[in-house]
């Protein structure tokens, strides 16, 4: 009798679609192999070469996902993890040649989502990518943040706090630091956020940060909301005391 084979399962497509996706590796041929990849996977893809020019990146621009090197020159790409975690809700792959498990233990520990081992095949990097971007879409990151629910006023933050949405219902896509910011004002509103507070959200090294660059960040952040709502963010400068978010509109 003749034995049928079965035909084995198509592999479904493993796209990157519209992801935007951040390479931060100090190896500037494999960054470049990664991005190229990724890029040709769909991906907004893009790479840097240490954890300071991603934190600059992310102060006026938003990604999806970071794939960190952990062997980083200046910051490590542990301590960047353990900040990325604290001030945003990307995805985080480590990528490194520490693969035992106790060093895999400690970078989840740190906030890592995935941890890849070295020496890394591009078809696994991009399965992760997959399997760990459907997992978050599937998390529910369009529910709105709940620090956002005391304003009061109309406005809040939605998609897991990437998206600030107006009285009216239209919604503006904020970077990093904008999240953080607004997290942090939205969190008390009606009470005064010191500027040492507000630093601190927005950078694992305070003391390095010119506090004239909060001031520009706000100022930009206004301009954005009222070209994007014509509406007037309801954030207050009180002199000697940081800022304010109004809970109510005047």
């Amino acid at each position: 009798m003749e034995t049928k084979q079965e035909t084995p399962p198509a592999c479904a497509p493993q796209s990157l679609q519209g992801m935007r996706i951040w390479v931060v590796e100090d190896d500037p041929e494999w960054c470049a192999l990664v991005v190229d990849e990724l890029v040709r996977q769909g991906a907004a893809a893009r790479g840097m070469g240490s954890a300071e020019a991603l934190y600059r990146e992310l102060a006026v621009a938003t990604c999806d996902i970071v794939v960190l090197d952990i062997m980083l020159p200046g910051e490590d790409g542990l301590s960047a993890t353990r900040h990325l975690r604290r001030t945003g809700d990307m995805g985080i792959v480590l990528v490194t040649g520490r693969g035992s498990a106790a060093d895999m233990a400690h970078g989840l520990s740190m906030g890592a989502d995935v941890y890849l081992p070295k020496p890394l095949e591009l078809p696994v990097l991009v399965a992760a990518l997959h399997s760990l971007h459907r997992r978050m879409v599937a998390g529910g990151g369009t529910a709105a943040d709940p620090a956002a629910e005391p304003a009061g006023n109309g406005w809040s933050l939605r998609a897991g706090g990437w998206e600030l949405w107006s009285p009216d219902g239209q919604a503006l896509a904020l970077s990093t630091a904008e999240r953080a910011l607004l997290h942090e004002l939205l969190s008390c509103p009606g009470t005064p956020v010191g500027r040492e507070q507000l630093i601190a959200a927005l950078t694992p090294t305070p003391w390095d940060f010119d506090p004239h660059r909060l001031e520009v960040l706000l100022h930009r952040l206004r301009a954005r909301v009222r070209g994007a709502t014509r509406l007037t963010l309801p954030v207050r400068a009180l002199r000697g005391l940081g800022y304010l978010w109004v809970p109510t509109q005047s």
